[in-house]
This record gives C-alpha cells, structure tokens and sequence, in this order.
C-alpha cells in the first residue's frame, strides 16, 4: 500500500545523531582527474549587455505536443470559456493551470548542461554516489503541476540514485489530491504518499517527509518543479565525498504564465543573499571566489540558499537539528538552515552542472495567520532571537515589526550551544563579507527634524517595487522602524542597507543603490547644528513642507535640523573633519593647477 495516514510526526534526536556520528573529519573530498583546457576567469563574468535568461533553442516539430522541449505555450484570442477556466487557474495556483493541463506530464527538455559538465570522469562512478529520497511537500497543487514534478525526477535521475519520492500531502481539500492521487501513485514504482492529518506547513511537513525517507541524501523539492538531464549525479558527488555540504542545483524559471522552461545563464556568479529584514536576495558572487574556481563546473560557495530546492545527507540534517518544529506554515527555515550549516560545521554551496525549472509565483495562492501575527513574521522573529545575537535588534529595527511574543526559543538555543556554533559575527566576516555590517556604521535609527514639533521623520517612502528612485519624503515618526531606520555609514553614505540618498540635482532626493563612490551618496552630519548636508552640492537637506523635502542654502532654520536616534559623537565629528580636510586638500590642489 502508498498510502500512509499520519497523525503526528517524528522528529529526529538531536542528542542521538550526536552520539552516533562526527563531522569534524568527514571530509572524503578527492582530487578528480580532468582533461586540462584553459579555463578563463572572464568567462564567468556578465556579458556588457546580456540578460539573466536564455532560452536554449531547439528545432520544434509542428507535430509535437504544447509546451515540449521547453517552448511557452500560448493561447491567442481564448474563448468565454477559456478566459473563464484560466481565471480560476490563476486565482486557485497564482499560474496558468489552463495551460499546465495542455502539456504532457513527461514533457521533452534539452540537455541544459555545458561541455564541461558532460566530461567523463567529472564526479564519482554512479556505483559509488550515494542515493537519494526526493522529498515533495504539497498542500493544494495542481494536478498536472505535480504529476510533471514526479516525472520529471524518475526519468530523468538513475534508477540506482533514487531511493524513492515521498509526497507529503499538507492537509489538501482539492478533490483530485484524494483518491484520484492514491490510485495513480499506487502505479508508481518509488513513490509513496503521506498525508498529515492537520496543516502543518511546509517546514514540518518537510520533516514528516524526512522521517520516512530511505536513502542516506535528502533532497527536497517544491511541488512545482522539473528536473533536468543529469541533475543529480554532482549534487550526490559532493556530499559524496563531504557529507557536511549542502548542496543547492542552479535554478531555472518555469514562467507562471507559459510553462517556457528558461535556463539561468550565468549561473555560476549569482548566489544567495540576505537583507537585514531577513529577507531572501540574490547577490553577486564575490571576485575572489571566482578567481578560486578551477573550472565552469566547480561548486560555489553561497552565504544562503533560496529553500525549496537542496539535498543533503540525512545524518548531517540529523546533527543539525533539522528545522525549528515551531516555525509556522513557511518562510525563514531556509536561512536558519543556511546560517547554522556554515556556523556549525558545514559549507553551503550551488552546483553548477545541476539544472532544476521552478515556477516562480508572485504571490502564495493561501495566506495563514497564526495567533502571534503572520506566520512569517514569527518565523523570522525566532531565526533573529537565535542565530543573530546582537545582530537581532537591527532585524526588528529594520523590519518595522517590533518585538513581540514569537515563543519560547529555550531548545534550540540549547543545540547551538551544544553543537559549538560559531558565532554570527564570524559569519559575516568570513561567509559574507560583503553583507552591509549595521555594527559598523556612526549612527542609526530614526532621523528626526526638530521643526513642526519634531514629530516628523526622514523616511525612505519605498514608492516604486525595489525603492530604486523613489523619493524620500518627511512622515509622522512612528517608532516602528522599517522605512523610518537609516544607517549613517563611516563612508558619509545615509543608507536603507542597499539604497543610499542620492541627491543628483533638481527638486527631489532619491533613494539609489549605493556605489561606493561618494559623489551624490557623501553627507556631512553636524551634531551640533544638526544640519545634514550634502558635501557636492554644499546644500542642507530641508523639510520644506509636512511631507516633502528639499535641498537648500545651509541656514539656521529648524527645518534644516535633524537629529539621529543613536550616534557615536566622536566618529560623527571624525568623519565630518576627515571630509573637510580632503575637500580642502583638493581645493588646494585644483587651485595650484
């Protein structure tokens, strides 16, 4: 029988996976015998005016069915009805399930791998990898979205490498998840279905998966996917030879609204990030780790990954203490994971020979609260309490949230202390050094203009998506942080994290991505007078009205006088003389020429 009904979950001993293994020396990194070819650093930096995507083109047969090879699929001028079905689609799945349907299950792809990664000899013999369990959380899926998930991963991984797919079925009400599902998967070899008895939420229906798997690597997939030819065989390499890696595949777009599989082209110089509200970004690899790779097919270190796609060896999730059992429906378990992974003796890594679509939605079709406010917001209050130590108070700072009751945090606390974590300021030292440091900067927090009552706030605004060019506005201070919190850095840049105030000319001050090179970004902060000005233009940052600003004469108006939350006086007034002095040197210079 495929079916098993559950009722309640196992969660692995953390204390026993201790006991029974040690991952300090597991390390059986090999070298591998390659062909030597010269491999150019240049090669893995963006073209001057490529895009993030490519679609690889093949020769289509007029005869083939809809969506094949990876082609969009199209409906020009639809029908009433059809117009009606791909509504409901949209609005049950947030993608196009009317054209889901339209493509096969077992839809052809090409071959998205470049030359390097088909060479011989470029992992282990198949008989040596280690096998996998695929791990298929679902709560509500579509029925072809799902299907072509399970497909695509028994066709396209080797029967010796797959251990078995288990479907955990989050508590679904959608009719054709019920019996219908039972009676296909009960003609599937290596498949089983779970079903948990109440919503549990990705996170611990991810380790109700994990507690019925078989094969000694995990991997874990969203229910919207598609495997690619060979995508396994260099993720099972590397914790092969390392069973501490976690190891992510480069992930392709499925588009929500055609199905067109795009490869991700360069790939290998993009990897994961974070913000300081604990949100998920992508970031640019840093040059030296480029320089170190020997070749296109090298794994790349990652300071975190997105989530819904890794594998990892079942001992070491195990020894790691899985995922918080009080996170709530998702969001957050993938930097938890991330961060205790490099802090607690692991390495987290993309594979760049390993190729995996993912339809990206722009929104969760379902939207759960829990007692203490949005499941989300609670998850990330316990990753901060946890493995940020200092570091929280900028996370409930930055993210407008406020403190508030997240639960009891006393457990897991407990395993980082007993695992010998290192601590978080390690991690951004030496994983992620080019994550903006907020301990390092002169003053933060709310600035506040001292005129109309000094009520009203210096606030970012966030009008356009990315904030890029909006522009800033004065707001009633609220305390809550979020669009109100700026850092002064000891480079004179007044920053959102990754937006600085920009002042370019003209009526308005703009939020822009900080450059690193002063110009517009370089402001002079006076404690004394309290102006902010802004060192090219030699103008002061003004409140001209109760909601908007502008850049004017430096005078002694009070609407030109701001004042920080939090600042250190001595690195204020250092800055501002060390500002001085070089603009005079400079004067000097220009005047002698």
């Amino acid at each position: 029988m495929h079916v098993l009904q559950i009722s309640c979950f196992f969660i692995f001993s953390v204390g026993q996976a201790m006991e029974e293994i040690s991952f300090q020396n597991s390390s059986l990194e090999t070298d591998r015998v390659l062909d030597e070819e010269e491999f150019v650093f240049d090669q893995l930096k963006p073209a001057p005016d490529s895009g993030s995507h490519q679609i690889l083109r093949v020769s289509l047969n007029p005869d083939d069915p809809p969506g094949e090879w990876g082609s969009p699929v199209v409906i020009s001028n639809p029908t009433t009805e059809q117009q009606t079905l791909i509504a409901r689609g949209y609005e049950r799945n947030e993608f196009n399930e009317y054209v889901s349907d339209m493509i096969p299950i077992n839809r052809k792809l090409p071959d998205f791998r470049n030359d390097w990664c088909k060479k011989p000899r470029l992992h282990l013999p198949e008989e040596q990898l280690l096998p996998t369990s695929v791990i298929i959380c679902f709560h509500n899926e579509a029925w072809s979205v799902l299907l072509r998930s399970i497909h695509s991963i028994l066709d396209r991984t080797p029967h010796n490498l797959l251990s078995d797919i288990i479907l955990v079925d989050d508590f679904s009400d959608f009719e054709h998840l019920g019996e219908k599902l039972e009676k296909y998967v009960a003609t599937l070899s290596k498949v089983r279905l779970i079903r948990a008895q109440k919503r549990e939420g990705l996170i611990r229906a991810r380790m109700l998966g994990a507690s019925h798997a078989q094969g000694p690597i995990l991997t874990f997939f969203d229910s919207h996917i598609e495997v690619t030819q060979g995508w396994f065989q260099p993720m099972s390499d590397r914790i092969t030879k390392n069973r501490t890696a976690v190891v992510c595949p480069v992930i392709d777009q499925i588009n929500e609204d055609t199905l067109e599989f795009k490869v991700v082209e360069r790939s290998v110089t993009i990897v994961g990030g974070f913000s300081w509200d604990l949100m998920f970004n992508w970031v640019p690899a840093r040059d030296e780790v480029l320089r170190s790779l020997r070749t296109p097919a090298d794994p790349i270190p990652s300071p975190t990954m997105a989530g819904g796609l890794f594998s990892i060896h079942r001992d070491f999730f195990r020894y790691l203490g899985q995922y918080d059992e009080e996170y709530e429906i998702w969001g957050a378990e993938n930097l938890e994971l991330s961060f205790k992974t490099w802090m607690c003796g692991g390495t987290l890594e993309i594979i760049p020979c390993s190729h995996v679509g993912h339809i990206y939605r722009k929104k969760s079709p379902y939207a759960h609260k829990v007692k203490n406010g949005f499941s989300l917001h609670r998850n990330l209050a316990r990753l901060a309490a946890v493995w940020l130590e200092e570091y929280a108070s900028y996370y409930f700072s930055r993210s407008g949230t406020g403190q508030f009751d997240f639960g009891d945090v006393t457990s897991r606390l407990e395993l980082k202390k007993k695992l010998k974590c290192r601590r978080f300021d390690w991690y951004l030292e030496n994983v992620f050094p080019d994550m903006f440091n907020p301990k390092k900067t002169v003053a933060h927090g709310e600035v506040r203009n001292q005129g109309f009552g000094g009520v009203l706030c210096l606030d970012a605004n966030s009008l356009t998506v990315d904030g890029i060019n909006s522009p800033a506005i004065v707001w009633p201070c609220h305390k809550h942080g979020g669009n109100q919190f700026w850092f002064y850095s000891p480079t004179g840049e007044m920053r959102r994290e990754e937006l600085c105030l920009d002042y370019a000319g003209g009526p308005s001050v703009k939020m822009y991505p900080c450059h690193g090179s002063k110009g517009n970004q370089l402001w002079i902060y006076d404690d004394e007078t309290g102006f902010l000005s802004h060192v090219h233009s030699q103008l002061c940052l003004t409140m001209d009205q109760r909601d908007s600003l502008s850049m004017e004469r430096c005078e002694e108006r009070i609407t030109q006088r701001w004042k920080f939350e939090a600042y250190n006086r001595n690195f204020v007034r250092k800055l501002s003389t060390q500002v001085q002095s070089s603009l005079r040197h400079n004067q000097e210079m220009f005047t002698e020429l």
